[in-house]
């Protein structure tokens, strides 16, 4: 076996260093992306869970003889949008359909016009600076480590 990136991850021919560093900050950004993606489906189960939360509440608060008090949460706060027109479901549909679905889209252009469609050669060329030939726990890949992985 080469101690050699899998073919996948090794730089296409004539590719410079330059677009090897703009794609790698490229994945960089989308990373950022991805994660606010996982922020916004976090607010959406948040939102899900106030909502019940927020009717047991009322309940009890009426339950206490706190009727304008429950009336008030139930007109104004119960199934109320937390943006204009939009519960949070339609926040991450948005976002999903607009600017994550562009983003990825272009990102994924960029990958196939500029680097054969190889993912991650940034990332790859980094790790073979940085490790150690030779010492557990630095493989090149998966398929060259001993034991677990």
């Amino acid at each position: 076996m080469s101690d050699q990136p899998a073919p996948e991850h090794r730089r296409p021919e004539g590719v410079t260093d330059a677009t090897v560093e703009a794609l790698g900050k490229l994945s960089g950004a989308m990373a950022e992306v991805e994660d606010a993606r996982g922020h916004l489906w976090a607010f959406h189960r948040l939102c899900g869970s106030v909502e019940k939360t927020m009717e047991e509440a009322t309940a009890m608060i009426r339950e206490a003889g706190h009727d304008e008090i429950a009336d008030a949460l139930n007109d104004a706060v119960l199934g109320r949008n937390p943006l204009p027109g939009m519960w949070s479901f339609q926040m991450v549909e948005s976002y999903d359909d607009g600017f994550y679905a562009e983003a990825k889209g272009i990102e994924q252009r960029a990958i196939d016009e500029l680097m054969d469609g190889k993912r991650h050669v940034f990332e790859a060329e980094m790790k073979e600076l940085r490790r150690t030939r030779g010492r557990q726990g630095h493989e090149v890949t998966p398929d060259h480590a001993d034991g677990d992985i």
